[in-house]
C-alpha cells in the first residue's frame, strides 16, 4: 500500500507538504478556475471527487461490532450519510475499486495475506479466552465488505468503477483525463503520480468537510527533486511493484553517503533521514535539469535484473500523455486462457463481460473469463478448530460449477477446458503457488446453456434456464418452485444454508435454525433494533460460521451473474440476509434449547415461514442422503472439535461418539487421491497442506470427489474425474427419532 515509509515522512517530517481545506471551498475554486488542466472536452457541470474505496473501508465501517460477520444494515446506514455529506454541497463523487491483482504485486498481496493471517489468529484466541470482541487493535474488516460497498454504493445512486488495471493508476488517470478536484484516498502513491491533488480519508472530517491536502510541489521542494523524478524515489524507497527488500542495498549505500556529509540529527529522525537520502542520491545521479534520456540514469549503479524491475516500477507511474515509455495497454485476455476464449466465448461475449465488471456490476465473472484467475482474501476463520472445512474449500464445488458456466461452453471433457488460478486464504495453504481448479459441469435436465442464451437471450424459457442454472451451481434445484413464493432473499438465503449443510458434515439442526431465523427475522428488525441486541458472551464457532455465510452470500452473487442474473443483485447482499449480532444471538438461542416461538421473537407468520423453509432444507437434505442431528453445544468457550458433556453425547442418541469426529485434515488425508500421495501430504512439506478438491461434495443424491488430469500446468491441480462413490455415515449411532 504506497511507498514505504513515505507517507510518514509527509505526516511527521514535512509539515509545509501538509494543507488543511475545506472541501467545499476547494470545490468552489475548482469550478471558479474553470477545471484547468482537464485534458477531455467532457462537461463536467459538477466538481468530481474520485474515491479510492478500498483505503476508505475502514473509515466508512465504524459500526461498534465487527467480529460477529457484520452489521450491515448500521453500515450501510452509514454510507448513506458519508454520501449525503457530499453530494448535498454539489460535489461529483466517483468510487474506485481494485477489481484485479496484478501478478507483478502478487508476492505484495501474498505477503499482506500471510501477516493478516497472524491477526485473525490473535482475534480468536481472545475471543476464546475472554468470550468477547477484542479492542480495535485486533480490528478486522467484515468478510465480503469491499464486494457487497461497491453494490450497496450503486444502490445509492453513486457512480462506481471497478478496475481491470492497478486501481491507483487508473484513478490517477482518470483524475487527470477529466480534471478532477482530488483524490480522497491514504495511498503515498496518489502524492508520485503527476496528477491530480491528493486528500487524507484518515484526516476528514465529516461535520465540516475539511481534511488535509498532501502538496505535491512542496513536498519537492523540500527533498529537492522534481516532480518526474518521484517515480525514481518512490521505486528506491519500495512500493508493490519494487520490494523493499530489493532495493535494500542502495538504501544503505545512500544512507552511508547522507550521514557523512550530515550533522546527526535528534531522535526519532531514522524516517526522515531514509527518505532525504535517497532523495539526495536521486538528485546526484539523475540531476533535475540534466534530461538524461532513459527512465534509470545510466549512473545508478543495478544489476541487469535490478535495473529492468525499477524500469518496470518507474514505468508504472507514468499516466497516458506522460511519456514517450508509458505504462502500456493491459492485454484484455490472460495468455493462458486466450486460445480457448477464442474458441469458447465469442466477442460479444467479452465485451459485455468487461462492460459489466468495469461498471461494478458484477462479481468473479471477469476475473475467471479475462483473467482465468480467482483471489479471496482472508476470512475470520479459527485456524485451531480442525473440525470446520475453510470457506475456500466449502465452497470451491460451486466455483466449479460456475466456472463451467463460464468456460465449458460445449460440456466438452475437462481435458478442453481451462483451470483456473485460485488464489485463497485459508489454514494450511502457504499461498506459495495457485490452486488449479478445473471446471465441473452442472447436473441439468437439459444441455449446459450458453452464455448467449444465458446473458442475451430473452423469453420465458430463457428465464427458467437462468433460474434452473443458478439453483444447479449449489444443487438446490428443488427449491424452483418456491421462486415468485417465497421473497428472493429469503430464496437465496434457503439455497445458501442448505448447500452449506451438504457440504460441512458438522453443521447441526441448531445451526440451520440459527441460520434461518435470523434470516426470517431481519426482515422486520429496524436498524436501531440491531445495534442494541445484547449477547452475553462470543461463541468462536459462532463467528465462523457468521463468516462462513457472509463468504456464501459473495458465490451467489457470482453465480447468480454467471446464470444471466434471474434473481436480482439487491436480493443477495447481506443487509437483506444477514446480521452478526443477530446471528449470534440466534445461534446462543438455538445451542441452548429455546423454544422455537422464542426463536422467532414470538411472531407467528415468521415461526410459520421459518417452519416452511426448514422443511424444505430438511427434506432436500434427506433426498440426498444428508441426515440433519441434534448436536446442541450450550458452552461456547468449548472449542469445537470436542463434544460436551451432555449425556446424550455419550450414549449416541443425537450422534455419534466423540471419537467419530474428524480433523478436516485428517478426512482429507484419508480421502485424498492416493495418485497424489494421499491429501493434504501430497506435497511431502511439514505444513498440513490438504489437497481441497479430494474433499468429496454432493451430487445427485450422491457424493462426488475428483482427481487431477494426468498433465499438469503450474500450481496445485484440482480436477474433476467425475467417479462417484457412496461414504459410509458419519456417525456410528442413527438419529434420534424427529430429528
Amino acid at each position: 500500500m504506497g511507498v514505504k515509509g513515505l507517507q510518514y515522512f509527509i505526516d511527521h517530517c514535512c509539515p509545509e507538504a501538509c494543507v488543511t481545506v475545506n472541501l467545499r471551498e476547494l470545490a468552489r475554486q475548482h469550478v471558479a478556475n474553470g477545471q484547468h488542466g482537464c485534458s477531455t472536452t467532457a462537461n463536467i457541470t459538477n466538481p468530481t471527487l474520485l474515491v479510492d474505496g478500498m483505503a476508505c473501508l475502514r473509515h466508512w465501517y465504524s459500526c461498534k461490532d465487527w467480529v460477529c460477520g457484520g452489521q450491515w444494515r448500521e453500515y450501510m446506514a452509514l454510507l448513506e450519510s458519508w454520501v449525503e455529506a457530499f453530494t448535498s454541497t454539489g460535489i461529483r463523487l466517483v468510487f474506485f475499486f481494485d477489481g484485479v491483482v496484478e501478478e507483478q504485486k502478487r508476492q505484495e498481496w501474498v505477503k499482506r495475506r500471510r501477516r493478516v493471517n497472524g491477526e485473525v489468529s490473535k482475534v480468536f484466541s481472545h475471543i476464546k479466552a475472554h468470550g468477547e470482541q477484542p479492542g480495535a487493535e485486533l480490528f478486522c474488516l467484515p468478510s465480503g465488505l469491499a464486494t457487497f460497498t461497491r453494490f450497496a454504493l450503486r444502490s445509492l445512486g453513486q457512480e462506481v468503477l471497478c478496475s481491470v488495471q492497478e486501481a491507483d493508476y487508473e484513478i490517477a488517470s482518470y483524475g487527470r483525463r477529466h480534471g478532477s478536484m482530488g483524490i480522497l484516498g491514504q495511498d503515498s502513491d496518489f502524492i508520485i503520480y503527476n496528477s491530480v491533488p491528493y486528500l487524507s480519508v484518515a484526516k476528514l472530517r465529516l461535520e465540516d468537510l475539511t481534511t488535509v491536502l498532501y502538496d505535491q510541489e512542496s513536498l519537492c521542494r523540500a527533498i529537492g527533486l522534481g516532480v518526474t523524478q518521484l517515480p525514481l524515489l518512490a521505486c528506491l524507497l519500495g512500493n508493490d511493484v519494487v520490494s523493499e527488500e530489493c532495493m535494500h542495498h542502495v538504501r544503505s549505500n545512500a544512507m552511508a553517503r547522507y550521514r557523512n556529509s550530515r550533522p546527526p540529527l535528534g531522535s526519532g529522525a531514522p524516517q526522515g533521514q531514509k527518505v532525504l537520502a535517497v532523495a539526495q542520491l536521486v538528485s546526484s545521479v539523475w540531476g533535475r535539469e540534466q534530461g538524461e534520456a532513459g527512465l534509470i540514469p545510466q549512473s545508478l549503479v543495478l544489476s541487469a535484473p535490478d535495473r529492468e524491475l525499477l524500469e518496470r516500477g518507474v514505468r508504472s507511474y507514468l499516466l497516458p500523455g506522460q511519456e514517450a515509455l508509458q505504462r502500456g495497454e493491459v492485454p484484455t485476455l490472460h495468455p493462458d486462457i486466450a486460445r480457448v476464449m477464442e474458441r469458447y466465448v465469442s466477442p460479444e461475449i467479452l465485451k459485455a463481460c468487461r462492460e459489466k465488471h468495469v461498471a461494478a456490476e458484477g462479481f468473479m465473472v471477469y476475473s475467471v473469463m479475462c483473467e482465468g484467475v480467482v483471489e479471496c482474501s482472508n476470512s475470520l476463520e479459527d485456524e485451531e478448530d480442525t473440525e470446520l472445512l475453510p470457506q475456500a474449500l466449502v465452497y470451491r464445488p460451486c466455483r466449479q460449477h460456475i466456472y463451467s458456466l463460464l468456460l465449458d461452453r460445449n460440456n466438452s471433457s475437462s481435458m478442453d477446458v481451462p483451470a483456473v488460478r485460485e488464489w485463497f486464504v485459508y489454514p494450511g495453504n502457504p499461498l506459495k503457488e495457485p490452486d488449479m481448479v478445473y471446471p465441473v459441469p452442472l447436473s441439468l435436465p437439459c444441455d449446459q446453456p450458453s452464455l448467449e442464451v444465458l446473458w442475451l437471450g430473452s423469453g420465458p424459457e430463457v428465464s427458467a434456464l437462468r433460474l434452473a442454472s443458478f439453483l444447479s451451481v449449489f444443487d438446490c434445484q428443488d427449491f424452483s418452485e418456491l421462486y415468485g413464493a417465497v421473497e428472493d432473499s429469503l430464496l437465496a438465503a434457503l439455497c445458501l444454508v442448505t448447500y452449506i449443510v451438504l457440504q460441512v458434515q458438522e453443521l447441526s439442526l441448531e445451526d440451520v435454525d440459527a441460520y434461518l431465523s435470523q434470516a426470517v427475522c431481519l426482515r422486520l428488525k429496524s436498524t436501531q433494533e440491531l445495534q442494541y441486541i445484547k449477547l452475553p458472551h462470543l461463541s468462536s464457532r459462532a463467528v465462523q460460521l457468521g463468516s462462513l455465510y457472509v463468504r456464501g452470500l459473495s458465490h451467489l452473487l457470482g453465480a447468480n451473474c454467471a446464470s444471466g442474473c434471474p434473481l436480482p443483485s439487491d436480493a443477495l447482499m447481506p443487509w437483506h440476509s444477514f446480521d452478526g449480532r443477530l446471528f449470534h444471538s440466534k445461534y446462543l438461542l438455538a445451542h441452548t434449547g429455546t423454544e422455537k416461538t422464542l426463536l422467532l421473537d414470538g411472531d407467528s407468520s415468521c415461526l410459520s415461514l421459518f417452519l416452511c423453509l426448514r422443511e424444505k432444507l430438511t427434506e432436500a437434505c434427506r433426498r440426498r442422503g444428508r441426515a440433519l442431528q441434534s448436536r446442541p453445544r450450550p458452552n461456547p468457550s468449548e472449542p469445537s472439535h470436542k463434544t460436551t458433556a451432555d449425556p446424550r453425547y455419550r450414549d449416541g442418541h443425537r450422534g455419534g461418539p466423540s471419537g467419530d469426529r474428524q480433523d478436516w485434515r485428517e478426512r482429507e488425508e484419508r480421502t485424498g487421491d492416493q495418485s497424489h500421495g494421499g491429501g493434504w501430504r501430497e506435497r511431502g512439506g511439514s505444513h498440513p497442506h490438504p489437497h481441497p478438491q479430494s474433499y468429496p461434495h454432493y451430487h445427485d443424491g450422491r457424493f462426488q470427489s475428483s482427481s487431477p488430469p494426468p498433465k499438469q500446468s503450474r500450481g496445485r491441480s484440482h480436477h474433476s474425474n467425475r467417479r462417484r462413490y457412496q461414504l459410509a455415515p458419519r456417525w456410528s449411532q442413527p438419529p434420534a427419532p424427529g430429528t
